[in-house]
């Protein structure tokens, strides 16, 4: 299995590894795979050697401030990669860090409404589990690149459900950030910047180096958590809500979480009216605001009593690449972005096609470490 994020880090400021080994190993896994996975559509070989080669002549204390402490540089020699062609403009923190970005991933291409999909630049990108199915989106090519092992980490951006839906179908961690917490070039406020990792470990570097927080220790456990299958409004298949389910019972059985009834149950207004109102120039916002509103204040009511909400993040399996027909993908994820909340996907086993599903993980405003604290506590405690 490729290394972590962490252990690669670890492991070249200990000067154990060379960072231009690492990327290059990432580079050939990138060549064997991408053609039938079509993740990447550029990659940036020569670009990501040479900054590789700068990490560990820094390190060697051959060019440059030789003074830098190695902590200074929490992602050195990691292979990164960024979401779309344009990804590189919001990677400089990571770059400062010590990551190499290796490629820009695939997003979704032109002509369909539907966004849970990419194209890479050898065709359609696929599932990793099942080539007939989609990964999602629109951070597809970046949760693919995580989930098959190509790079630890992957950055994404996350307006309806882009960063959630793929880390639920393609079996990785994915963090969707507070609302106005990270630069974002997105007029309406509905997108933000997110990471795709194959560990809550990995997504919380990530998340340190972005924020510049420190990384929190000692949360206690167990976190009161409040489940909803549906959020009040919604229909999802029972297989996802049985996983879902499932592992809120193994967070409950291992300490991480203990559920809460709230007074009054969790019945939000249907995000989806008002989410596409706000995406679209000219649509009246008013009723919108009305929905937003409503929704913030339940939403507050809920998080007064408990600190984390539980439902599963998508209300579908993984659909074919011809589309998801009717149903939104999105219907448990975007009422999130309408209300700014961080909310973060964990792999919640896999269903009777061998397709991955996600538990989704809702906080308070400004609580991504309570997030990725109670996902690494999962990790340690039931392998998840």
């Amino acid at each position: 299995m490729p290394r972590s994020a962490g252990e690669i880090a670890a492991g070249v400021r200990a000067r154990g590894l060379r960072a231009v080994d690492v990327v290059e190993a990432a580079l050939e896994r990138i060549e064997r795979a991408d053609p039938e996975l079509c993740a990447f559509v550029e990659v940036w070989r020569e670009d990501a050697l040479r900054r590789a080669g700068e990490v560990d002549a820094l390190l060697d204390g051959r060019a440059g401030d030789v003074t830098r402490k190695r902590e200074a540089l929490p992602l050195a020699g990691v292979p990164i990669a960024v979401k779309g062609r344009h990804g590189l403009r919001a990677a400089g923190p990571l770059l400062a860090a010590g990551g190499v970005a290796v490629g820009a991933t695939s997003v979704p291409g032109p002509g369909t409404p539907w966004q849970t999909w990419g194209l890479g630049a050898r065709g359609r990108t696929v599932n990793p589990w099942r080539a007939d199915r989609t990964p999602g989106g629109s951070s597809a090519g970046a949760a693919v690149a995580v989930a098959a092992g190509l790079v630890p980490l992957a950055t994404g951006s996350d307006g309806a459900g882009s960063v959630r839906i793929p880390a639920a179908w393609c079996g990785v961690t994915g963090l969707k950030t507070t609302a106005g917490r990270l630069p974002s070039a997105d007029r309406t406020g509905l997108a933000v910047p997110g990471v795709l990792a194959r560990s809550a470990s990995d997504a919380a570097i990530w998340w340190h180096v972005v924020s510049r927080e420190p990384v929190p220790t000692g949360t206690p456990l167990p976190v009161t958590a409040v489940w909803s299958s549906d959020l009040g409004f919604d229909g999802p298949d029972p297989e996802p809500v049985a996983l879902a389910r499932a592992a809120v019972e193994r967070l409950v059985a291992a300490g991480v979480v203990r559920l809460v009834r709230p007074r009054v149950p969790l019945r939000l207004a249907d995000p989806g009216p008002a989410w596409l109102a706000l995406r679209t120039p000219g649509a009246d916002p008013g009723e919108a605001r009305r929905v937003r509103a409503e929704n913030d204040r339940r939403l507050a009511g809920l998080f007064a009593e408990a600190e984390l909400l539980l439902t599963p993040t998508t209300p579908t399996p993984p659909h074919g690449h011809d589309g998801p027909g009717d149903r939104y993908s999105t219907s448990l994820t975007w009422a999130f972005n309408l209300s700014g909340h961080p909310a973060l996907s964990l792999p919640a086993g896999f269903d009777g096609d061998g397709c991955p599903a996600g538990l989704h993980v809702v906080a308070p405003h400004g609580r991504e470490a309570l997030l990725l604290a109670v996902a690494r506590e999962a990790e340690l405690r039931i392998g998840s």
